[in-house]
């Protein structure tokens, strides 16, 4: 029995997995986000590990034995996060998300000091990434910086307190600007660019590998039979890349999460930052991960739900299986500013083309039409790195809409397919992580691809429909800086 736990953005999820695959049961809890200004967003690492510690005791609540016959655990979450300790390894502050935009000007500041950044990481240098933080950090909370003793993302934070051991895995650190992608291990140069060494940073592993074990007070309030393992894990895409079988070349996923992702495993680095396309290590070993990313999806849709004053659910419900016809109204999704292609955190979002016959669905198809869109950009971003995505795999909650897969499949005209489960990836894919570093089997026995239970093809009509909308709704972008 294996147990998988991610660390999202909006919640924790924990599933227990069985030695056939099969999800034997799942627990979430929510979390919630601070913004004390706007473009500002922070978590209490308090409450991941609140949050956490509930999943697993209602997993023991529901399925005692199962959970007692945990042998390995994998970790998965939320990329970018700062959380910064203290020399008794207490958190100095909130840490600040990946979506946070506080750290603009510092990353031009980081490319300055460091100009072989982006060769070395595959990346450019945006605010929503970890090492830019810690330059803003050192400039407006000087005496903070200066008490730090280790910077942990936020998975990592949690590994810490169920072991006792601060350990990385490599997907997870190559979101952070620190890492040499190529090398797979941390960059002097990076750290010594944000003033920091080796000294500050985690023990490193692949995310297949046993990285430390659950302490024994943990094991014993859980009525684990002996302390599990605990994998290298990885961020919540890569994970989400293992939970679907997506671990060699010529697979492709789509992310509907919180924010969403394009994303494309590779045998080799195919960056391309100028295009912001982010490169991040995949949680197999001598593989990486190509994605184009947005930092707004399946947010979007909460946003209108919270707009309306209803449900998600009732927001979809009348919209039906399929559009007829694209939205007379256009949305950008920069509710928090945009990534791929842009690099714009100061630019938001916008609804164009209302007018008196506008009505309720006119804009929730036209929100999801939007988020569908800015996937388009990423679909480009990658091509232009030499990546043709031919057909993608959904994820996230976003996936439990047909319409929305509907859209997906017509915009970026390619099959787009979904699973069973398909909300809970992230937590699956750690699952699976668990297991390997545990049994050592084969990757490719363990990460297989589980059956697609629904393919939506792309509408001829709807194809070109859209095809003529999107240069429109491109122009419709104005940078903001």
């Amino acid at each position: 029995m294996y147990l998988g736990i991610d660390l999202g953005t909006s919640a924790v999820k924990a599933v227990l997995v069985d030695d056939a695959q099969r999800v034997i049961a799942s627990e979430s809890r929510p979390l919630a986000t601070a913004s004390p200004q706007s473009g500002y967003y922070e978590q209490d690492p308090a409450q991941w590990i609140a949050a956490t510690f509930a999943t697993v005791d209602a997993l023991k609540a529901s399925h005692a034995s199962a959970l007692a016959a945990v042998e390995g655990i994998g970790l998965s979450g939320q990329m970018h996060g700062a959380t910064l300790l203290d020399a008794s390894l207490r958190p100095l502050r909130p840490c600040i998300l990946w979506n946070d935009g506080r750290a603009a000007a510092e990353c031009r500041v980081l490319e300055q000091r460091w100009p072989a950044l982006r060769a070395v990481t595959g990346n450019k240098a945006m605010a929503g990434f970890t090492a830019p933080k810690l330059l803003w950090i050192a400039t407006h909370e000087p005496d903070i910086f200066a008490a730090t003793t280790l910077v942990l993302l936020p998975k990592a934070y949690l590994r810490l307190v169920l072991s006792g051991e601060a350990v990385e895995d490599v997907s997870d650190a190559s979101g952070s600007l620190w890492l040499d992608a190529a090398r797979r291990d941390w960059s002097d140069a990076a750290l010594a660019a944000t003033g920091l060494s080796r000294e500050h940073m985690p023990r490193l592993v692949e995310g297949c590998a046993p990285a430390t074990t659950l302490r024994r007070e943990l094991a014993q309030r859980w009525g684990m039979a002996r302390p599990p393992v605990i994998a290298g894990g990885a961020g919540d895409n890569p994970a989400g890349a293992v939970g679907i079988g997506a671990i060699r070349p010529r697979t492709a996923f789509i992310s509907l999460g919180t924010s969403g992702a394009l994303l494309s495993p590779t045998d080799r680095i195919a960056a391309n930052p100028d295009r912001v396309v982010h490169t991040f290590c995949h949680a197999i070993p001598g593989m990486w991960i190509q994605a184009g990313a947005i930092l707004s999806a399946a947010s979007c849709l909460a946003w209108g739900a919270r707009l309306f004053g209803v449900t998600e659910a009732e927001l979809l419900a009348p919209l039906g299986a399929r559009p007829p016809a694209p939205s007379p109204v256009s949305f950008l999704p920069y509710l928090a500013g945009e990534r791929t292609p842009h690099d714009d955190l100061a630019v938001r979002g916008m609804l164009d083309g209302l007018s008196h016959d506008t009505d309720r669905s006119a804009i929730v198809q036209a929100v999801l039409e939007g988020v569908a869109f800015a996937l388009a950009d990423c679909r480009d971003a990658l091509a232009d790195a030499g990546i043709a995505i031919a057909q993608a795999d959904v994820i996230g909650g976003g996936s439990r809409s047909p319409f929305w897969l509907s859209v997906l499949a017509s915009v970026l005209n390619i099959p787009v397919h979904r699973f069973a489960g398909g909300e809970t990836g992230a937590a699956f894919g750690a699952a699976r992580l668990g297991r390997l570093a545990v049994t050592g089997e084969a990757i490719d026995v363990v990460c297989t691809r589980p059956q697609r239970i629904e393919t939506f093809e792309p509408d001829a009509g709807l194809v070109d429909a859209y095809a003529e909308r999107l240069p429109a709704w491109r122009e419709l972008y104005r940078p903001r800086h």
